[in-house]
């Protein structure tokens, strides 16, 4: 019987090298996801706001395009997201404004990984609003 143990004493610990890197990769992966999902999330938000300034009136009537690219900047600029919102003025009453942001997502984490190592991702949102004057 105990010939039989001592040819088992490594087992444990090769099982535990295989499988550590593929759990490690799991988690690394999920972290990736999750911040690239909350880049998304504030782009998207970044978006709308500058829509929604966008298709209101400004004071004296005019069109309020440089005041919704400023909040969207903004809104960007307190996230740490290196991006820029783009408003271009529809020109009529009553058109739609399309407000644009394309941002290329570095992967951080995960950047030791053979292949992601200074990889981008395009993240991207488009809202258009129906302009109200």
């Amino acid at each position: 019987m105990s010939a039989a143990l001592s040819s088992e004493r490594g087992q444990s610990l090769v099982e535990f090298a295989l499988v550590v890197p593929l759990l490690l990769l799991l988690v690394i992966g999920i972290a990736e996801f999750g911040r690239a999902w909350m880049t998304q999330n504030v782009i998207t938000g970044a978006v709308r706001e500058a829509a929604r300034i966008a298709v209101v009136q400004g004071p004296g009537g005019v069109w309020n395009g440089p005041a919704a690219i400023a909040r969207g900047n903004q809104i960007l600029a307190s996230a740490g997201i290196a991006a820029t919102v783009s408003v271009p003025d529809p020109g009529t009453q009553y058109g739609d404004v399309t407000a644009t942001v394309t941002y290329l997502f570095p992967v951080t984490i995960a950047g030791f990984i053979p292949g992601l190592n200074n990889a981008t991702f395009r993240l991207s949102s488009t809202t258009t609003m129906r302009r109200e004057y």
